[in-house]
């Protein structure tokens, strides 16, 4: 089992395409997901779903990757924990979500972290409830294979370098957009290829 990961968290999570439905009505209210209904996350939930629009057209699942998903034997289910306004979802959600439409085998589904913090509570980054998360089971047992997240290790460094140095939040996170920009999800691919792999 996992830590904290209940049937009832699997049943009341959502689709991917059921998460997109989702912002796009919020956006239309001029709101987002969460509690913090700023305008500043609005907008960054606004720029978030263009964000998502071009990488689901773009991206491509790197064969070696579909060649291991497709070798995947027991049905998985890939939860990732989100919110609209977070900068790193629209580079690594419909990649995942892509991962998972590929293959039979596994199911991505998305939970709100702030409707669940006793799942985000269970799996913290250096302390913080960074996201996207995603936490692969067992989809029968709920036994957890692996973590991921909340962004891929050569951004996780990108961004330590650059709070070291002082460098103000939102010129941190417009080199990160750049970074994501020009990587295309290779990164990521190869990260969920490892372990993939490492969970045979």
């Amino acid at each position: 089992m996992s830590k904290v990961i209940t049937q009832d968290h699997i049943d009341k999570s959502m689709s991917y395409a059921r998460f997109r439905d989702l912002v796009n009505s919020l956006l239309i209210e001029r709101q987002t997901t969460g509690p913090n209904q700023s305008k500043e996350l609005v907008q960054y939930t606004r720029l978030n779903n263009q964000r998502m629009d071009r990488v689901d057209k773009k991206t491509v699942i790197m064969p070696e990757l579909l060649e291991e998903l497709k070798a995947i034997g027991e049905n998985q289910i890939w939860l990732g924990l989100v919110e609209a306004w977070c900068g790193d979802v629209p580079h690594n959600v419909p990649p995942l979500a892509k991962m998972a439409v590929s293959v039979p085998k596994v199911s991505f589904r998305l939970l709100l972290r702030d409707e669940n913090l006793d799942v985000m509570d269970a799996y913290l980054t250096n302390g913080g409830r960074s996201i996207p998360k995603v936490i692969a089971l067992k989809k029968d047992t709920l036994e957890e294979l692996w973590t991921w997240g909340p962004r891929p290790e050569p951004a996780v460094k990108l961004f330590q370098e650059l709070k070291e140095k002082g460098v103000p939040y939102a010129d941190i996170s417009e080199e990160l957009q750049k970074w994501y920009n020009k990587d295309k999800g290779q990164a990521l691919q190869k990260e969920i290829l490892e372990l993939v792999r490492s969970a045979k």
